[in-house]
């Protein structure tokens, strides 16, 4: 019992990743792959990794690997948040007393060969304490709570992805002192310029002026299995939408994940910069959005549990009950979908971007867009408050939960919206402040996400709005003000 492995011995593994393993230390071989880049997601849904060699991943693969809790202590900047280095952790958690490690278990069913990066290959991990305990602060661990919620209830959750982002030129060839920052304190982005003049929506020209980049990202998409289905030219200047074939909920934040840090690494090894900060304190540049697509189906038969039966219905009555949920907790859920002191300057009226708790059928100025007809085994609702910055585990986890509960409550859907920005209803948080008291308030999070993970966020996120807070103290700016601030180019510009 003894030389039983890690994985095997605490049970990490279903029946296909056991399978998909094998098939993944022949492909090593078979590949020539000399380095391995083992990845997990941070708290702000960022990819961290440790680059590991092919013996070094044959164990990793029976017995995981180790690597510091130090990633779930740190906010945006690297800044410590917790006081690790006194009894339990400054989380008055026994575990967490000194950054202790974690083991990391590779999924199997994530690796990829990277076309950019010849001989370097990619794998998502779970994180676990050493007794094969889940960790408390795993954003993946917990969509996958929410996932198997849905399941024991008969539904998948169908996931759509569409991505707003910016594209620009790098004008800096290196960095110096100005870029770099200390824990608590990030550097100045590199400089950059804007790809075409932008405010020319679908312009095929300036499309061509990215085409070259882009096709580029395509192919390097293609090959390491992201679903892409369109790339288009948005509103701002370099402004880029992407959108991917729907999936299943845990299979597409995974890709999320891949798709943010896969474009970045792409962009800037051909010589352009890629972010995916919701609005770039740059001129002209508007807003970015990530606009979740979701639906239902029957877990034995794949149906679309959210199809209408009847000409003139939104939606099934399932789905009536899926989005009554949604926006029942759509104030308490919005630091999921946007995270981040910038985020908030989205909700604007007739932005585009959603300013309070609407839904409508096929409204763009709505929270909560719903694209539906009778038979349409593509109906779905939309949720339109997402920035791309968003860790995709929580936003998508904090859609089951609310659906979830809408559904097992059956609460009634409210009547739509056909003129949102001039309805009364409840307005969306209009600062990050406003955000994590709504999220601190919320019963149905506490009791989803738990207590410890709750307050663990919001500990996170609050010391990210303590230091905007300072900076503005510092330098007399009136955090509310429309413009974006320095503190915010230099946050979100080049970590996101």
């Amino acid at each position: 019992m003894e030389n039983r492995s890690y994985i095997d011995r605490h049970g990490l593994w279903s029946d296909s990743q056991v399978m998909r393993a094998a098939e993944v230390l022949r492909q090593l071989d078979a590949e020539g792959v000399h380095l391995i880049r083992l990845a997990w997601a941070d708290p702000h849904g960022a990819a961290r990794a440790k680059a590991i060699t092919p013996d070094a991943f044959r164990d990793a693969m029976a017995n995981g690997y180790n690597i510091n809790v130090a990633t779930s202590t740190l906010d945006s900047s690297g800044g410590r948040v917790f006081s690790s280095f006194v009894r339990g952790g400054g989380m008055d958690l026994d575990e967490m007393t000194g950054s202790p490690n974690l083991v990391i278990v590779p999924d199997p069913e994530t690796f990829r060969i990277l076309p950019w990066a010849p001989g370097v290959a990619w794998i998502l991990c779970d994180e676990y304490f050493r007794d094969g305990t889940p960790f408390h602060f795993s954003s993946r661990h917990l969509l996958r709570r929410q996932v198997a919620r849905l399941a024991e209830a008969g539904y998948r959750q169908v996931v759509g992805l569409e991505v707003e982002w910016y594209l620009a030129h790098l004008t800096q060839d290196r960095l110096t002192a100005e870029n770099t920052g200390v824990p608590g304190m990030r550097g100045k982005p590199v400089e950059t310029a804007p790809m075409e003049p932008g405010y020319s929506y679908h312009s095929e020209t300036n499309l061509d002026i990215m085409q070259p980049i882009l096709s580029e990202l395509a192919h390097g998409y293609t090959g390491i299995g992201l679903p892409l289905r369109s790339v288009e030219n948005e509103y701002g200047p370099g402004q880029v939408e992407c959108t991917f074939t729907a999936g299943d909920a845990m299979k597409m934040a995974d890709d999320y994940v891949l798709f943010r840090t896969a474009t970045r690494q792409m962009c800037r090894r051909n010589g352009f910069f890629a972010t995916f900060m919701c609005r770039p304190g740059l001129p002209g540049h508007f807003s970015s959005g990530w606009h979740l697509h979701q639906s239902i189906v029957d877990a034995e038969t794949g149906r679309n549990a959210m199809t209408p039966d009847a000409s003139g219905a939104a939606l099934s009555p399932t789905g009536e009950k899926y989005l009554a949920g949604l926006l029942d907790h759509a104030v308490a859920g919005t630091v999921f979908a946007s995270p981040t002191v910038n985020g908030f300057r989205r909700f604007q009226p007739n932005s585009l971007a959603p300013n309070r708790v609407t839904w409508g059928t096929d409204h763009r100025g709505a929270l909560m867009r719903v694209i539906s007809a009778p038979g349409d085994s593509a109906s779905r609702i939309e949720n339109r408050a997402g920035e791309p910055a968003a860790n995709p585990y929580l936003f998508i986890a904090s859609q089951i939960a609310a659906g979830l509960d809408g559904i097992s409550r059956g609460l009634t859907l409210q009547p739509a919206d056909d003129a949102p920005y001039e309805s009364d209803r409840a307005l969306l948080p209009a600062s990050l402040d406003d955000g994590l008291s709504a999220l601190s308030g919320s019963t149905l999070f506490r009791e989803q996400f738990g207590e410890l993970f709750t307050d663990y966020y919001l500990a996170l996120k609050h010391a990210e709005l303590e230091r905007f807070r300072q900076y503005c103290h510092d330098n007399g700016i009136d955090g509310a003000a429309a413009d974006v601030t320095g503190w915010e180019q230099n946050e979100y510009y080049d970590f996101f």
